[in-house]
């Protein structure tokens, strides 16, 4: 651009580089931090980048280290973990097939329901995936189901776990939107502004997630409407339908409990998310215990996998951290606001340009490292041009969700071929293609009405 100076031109080229280290296939968590260092080293050499403000990562580390908010993580990380090998999953599926199994397409609306229950008891997109391809495919494959539709749905419906709370990615969402709002309105300043909590942004994701899970159930009723021969009803046994009612009540307390546990104390005030998490990770080695599922060898292996998952989150923060601090030190907000000032069409313009840009590296990296990038640079500028924080962060966790579906590189997509190589990536690529339009229809319309993110957190203060 024109008239940038040396420490911006800087700026701009740390951001390309890290796209061009990530897409190398170098390890995430050590590539954001490690590019950041290198170039700061760089520009003070150069005399563009002021080294002593380096001194100031070791204190933002240590603020994300001991963040109550944060705690939240790793809780809800061992909350999905437990309930994944507790196997309710299993039950569920098994039992709601047949519950919508006589109908076309009955088999794909459990799919989705189930999807939806676990994505309001783990939070955890990658295990709900997994655990949904492990259960339901060879069922959808047994029932004859259209592979593209089979594969389609199982990808959607784990991909819930991104916007229905709890969800692991709304928490990290809230927390860099809640310092984003701090940082644009002390700019503004504005000392008394209300902060955005995760909490706020949990209830606020509530009802646009309860849509899209209503739009992916009106999608398989059209196809078995149009197309009947792609979701063919399950057939029941005389004693599978006597019983069930009581095995549909059976399977369905537990997980339900769990949900009201967690939600209810969220929605009613009662507890932070923060603490509701500590409820699920409670509520959730009960179940697994009631089962008799829990001992001392699941509980190491739990242990194991939220360790690896959480440590893996935690380090992509740091380097994303030192990138943010980099990143200003050499004038890059700057950059960022003065683009997104010039846009045409004011605040909407500069939105739907963050978003369509969170959209595209969806195509090519991951959701955690498009938060730490793009939340940070992009977030306190759209709110200082008036941009509502709860909106925008509800706005963020759709298009994030889209992002794990996206084609050559959604996450969900690989998730999926690996717990079921017989399918090819072509054929998921196709089926996801319906759910991803009905996502970005989802986004639409929070657009469009920005009081299905904004009414209930408002209703509920």
């Amino acid at each position: 651009m024109p008239g940038m100076n040396a420490g911006e031109v800087m700026a701009l080229a740390m951001f390309a580089g890290l796209f061009v280290v990530l897409l190398a296939g170098y390890p995430v968590a050590l590539s954001i931090g490690g590019v950041s260092v290198l170039f700061a080293a760089a520009g003070a050499a150069i005399g563009v980048f002021d080294w002593p403000l380096m001194a100031g990562v070791t204190s933002r580390i240590l603020d994300a280290v001991i963040s109550e908010t944060l705690v939240a993580v790793p809780l809800f990380v061992f909350m999905g973990v437990v309930l994944e090998r507790s196997r309710i999953a299993e039950d569920l599926l098994t039992t709601m097939g047949q519950a919508f199994g006589k109908r076309r397409g009955g088999l794909g609306i459990s799919v989705i329901v189930v999807g939806a229950l676990l994505a309001a008891s783990t939070g955890i997109v990658g295990a709900t995936v997994v655990a949904m391809g492990l259960i339901s495919y060879p069922a959808m494959v047994r029932a004859r189901y259209d592979l593209r539709l089979a594969s389609g749905i199982i990808t959607a419906s784990g991909t819930l776990a991104q916007l229905i709370p709890p969800s692991t990615v709304l928490i990290l969402v809230g927390t860099l939107l809640q310092n984003a709002n701090t940082q644009a309105n002390l700019a503004m300043g504005n000392f008394s502004a209300r902060p955005v909590t995760v909490t706020d942004l949990f209830v606020g994701a509530m009802i646009p997630g309860l849509i899209l899970v209503g739009l992916f159930i009106a999608f398989t009723i059209a196809v078995a409407i149009f197309r009947p021969q792609a979701c063919p009803p399950l057939e029941m046994t005389d004693e599978e339908r006597r019983t069930l009612v009581a095995r549909i009540l059976r399977v369905m307390m537990p997980p339900l409990l769990l949900i009201v546990a967690v939600l209810g104390s969220i929605l009613s005030g009662i507890a932070t998310a923060t603490e509701s998490a500590a409820v699920g990770a409670v509520g959730a080695m009960v179940l697994a215990a009631a089962r008799g599922v829990l001992n001392l060898r699941t509980l190491r292996e739990v242990c194991d996998s939220t360790l690896r998952l959480s440590v893996m989150i935690y380090l992509i923060l740091f380097g994303a951290t030192v990138f943010s601090l980099v990143f200003r030190g050499f004038g890059g907000e700057k950059i960022a606001e003065d683009v997104l000032q010039a846009l045409p069409g004011g605040a909407a313009g500069a939105l739907f340009a963050t978003l369509a840009l969170m959209l595209v590296l969806g195509f090519f990296i991951d959701t955690f490292e498009i938060i730490f990038i793009v939340v940070p640079i992009f977030g306190p500028v759209l709110i200082k041009m008036g941009v509502d924080p709860l909106w925008l962060g509800v706005m963020m966790g759709v298009i994030l969700q889209t992002s794990y579906l996206t084609p050559p590189f959604g996450f969900a997509i690989f998730y999926l071929q690996g717990v079921a190589r017989d399918l090819s990536i072509g054929t998921i690529y196709r089926g996801v293609i319906p759910f991803v339009l009905l996502q970005l229809a989802l986004l639409a319309l929070v657009w469009k009405v920005p009081n299905l993110a904004t009414w209930l957190p408002q209703a509920l203060q």
